[in-house]
C-alpha cells in the first residue's frame, strides 16, 4: 500500500523565497553539534545544536532515521560518450518492472542519468573494466532502468570502489564530493544501506550529544526511510494539488512502534529528527494517534491543512524554496510563521540546506 496526502489547494508560489547563494553551506559545521539552531515557536530563539537537550523533557522520545547513504553517484561511458548516473531506487523482484528472464531482473535500479536522452534500451554503460550495466528501459518520468548483473555483496564492493557520495545538486554546483564526504555526509547512527541522500537533520548529532540526550531520560527510537533522489526534484506545477510525490521505502519495526506508543501513552512528546522520520511516522499512524509497524513505500505529501497524527516537535534543516519539504514545515508550524522565520534566518546569516544549520519547530496551534 502506498500512502499519499495532499492538503488544501495552495499556489506553489506561496512557498517561494529568495536565498543568496552565499548562504548555501558547502561544508558541515565542525564539530557537527556546533551548528546553529533556530528555535521556532511563539518567538524565535538563536541557539546551538548542542543546546538541544534543554528543550527536551523526561519521557519524550526522539525518533531518528537510521538509513545509510550509499556511494550512488557513478561516472561511466556509453562507448565514447561520458555518462553520469545517480542510482535512485532498487526495484525489488516482481516489483512492477517486468522483464523476460530472472537473470534480467537481477539488480534493477531506477536511475537519473546525464545525458539521459542519448541512452536507449540495450545500451551498455561501463563504469570500470569490471563494472558495467545495461539500459533496460526509459521511464516516462525521465529516469532510466539499469540492470547490474552482480550479487548484493558484489554490488556493495563495486560501489565502495567506484561510487561517489551523492552530494545534493546545490552543493555539487559549488564543489565536487571529496574523501571527507564519506564521513560527513553520513549520520553517526546510520545502519541500513539504501539512501542516495542523507537524512540531513541527523548530520548534526555526535556521540557526545546523544549521550547528553540519554542523560536527561529521553528515549531514542529508530525508523528507516531510504531517501531517494526525488527529494531534490523541484515542484514545477502551479498548485500543490497537482504535484505527484516520489515514493520511498520506509520501515518501522514492532519494537520501535511499541516504544513510541508507550511514550505517547505516558504523556511524552514524539520529536522527529528530520522530515524523513516525520513522514515515516505519519505514514504509519492511524487517526487515533497510534503508530503501527510499517514495511512499505510511502508517497505521503504533507501541505498546510494536514492534521498531524503523532509528531509533536520537529528538528530539521532549512529547505529549498518551492520544495515539498518547505511545504511540510509550513504545514507543521504554520506558513506565515515559517515565512517570518526563514526571512529572519536569511537576514541573520543562517546556513541553508544539507550541510547547513537547523531549526527546532513547535507545532502551530490548531483550532
Amino acid at each position: 500500500m502506498r500512502f499519499a496526502y495532499a492538503g488544501i489547494f495552495m499556489k506553489t508560489s506561496l512557498f517561494d523565497f529568495h536565498l543568496p547563494q552565499s548562504l548555501i553551506a558547502v561544508h558541515p559545521a565542525n564539530p557537527r553539534d556546533n551548528a546553529k539552531m533556530l528555535v521556532i515557536g511563539d518567538a524565535l530563539q538563536d541557539r546551538l545544536i548542542h543546546e538541544l537537550p534543554q528543550f527536551l523533557q523526561a519521557g519524550d522520545v526522539m525518533v531518528f532515521n537510521d538509513t545509510r547513504v550509499i556511494p550512488a553517484r557513478l561516472l561511466g561511458r556509453r562507448r565514447q560518450a561520458r555518462v553520469e548516473v545517480l542510482l535512485h531506487k532498487l526495484s525489488p523482484p516482481n516489483g512492477g518492472v517486468r522483464y523476460q528472464t530472472p537473470r534480467q531482473a537481477r539488480g534493477l535500479w531506477q536511475c537519473f542519468a546525464k545525458p539521459a536522452k542519448r541512452l536507449k534500451p540495450g545500451d551498455r554503460v561501463d563504469f570500470a573494466e569490471d563494472f558495467y550495466a545495461s539500459v533496460m528501459e526509459k521511464l516516462p518520468s525521465g529516469e532510466i532502468v539499469l540492470a547490474f548483473d552482480y550479487s548484493p555483496a558484489q554490488m556493495h564492493s563495486l560501489l565502495a570502489q567506484y561510487g561517489h557520495m551523492p552530494l545534493p545538486p546545490y552543493i555539487e554546483r559549488l564543489r565536487h564530493a571529496d574523501a571527507s564526504d564519506h564521513e560527513h555526509y553520513q549520520t553517526v547512527y546510520a545502519r541500513h544501506e539504501g539512501s542516495v541522500a542523507a537524512p540531513t537533520a541527523g548530520l548534526h548529532f555526535t556521540e557526545a550529544l546523544l549521550a547528553d540526550i540519554d542523560a536527561v531520560s529521553i528515549q531514542r527510537a529508530h525508523v528507516t526511510l531510504h531517501v531517494g533522489g526525488g527529494t531534490f526534484l523541484p515542484v514545477k506545477v502551479e498548485d500543490t494539488d497537482d504535484h505527484i510525490m516520489h515514493s520511498e521505502y520506509a520501515e518501522i519495526t514492532p519494537e520501535a512502534a511499541e516504544i513510541i506508543n508507550q511514550a505517547k501513552a505516558r504523556g511524552g512528546r514524539v520529536i522527529a529528527v528530520g522530515t524523513t522520520s516525520l513522514r515515516t511516522l505519519e505514514s504509519a499512524a492511524d487517526d487515533d494517534g497510534k503508530l503501527h509497524p510499517f514495511q512499505d513505500e510511502t508517497a505521503i505529501f504533507i501541505t498546510p491543512g494536514y492534521r498531524f497524527k503523532i509528531v509533536d516537535m520537529l528538528l530539521t534543516n532549512f529547505h529549498l524554496p518551492r520544495s515539498t519539504l518547505f511545504m511540510l514545515v509550513s504545514a507543521f508550524s504554520g506558513l506565515e510563521r515559517m515565512q517570518t522565520a526563514y526571512a529572519y534566518a536569511i537576514s541573520s546569516g543562517y546556513r541553508f540546506y544539507s550541510y547547513g544549520d537547523a531549526c527546532l519547530l513547535y507545532p502551530q496551534k490548531m483550532v
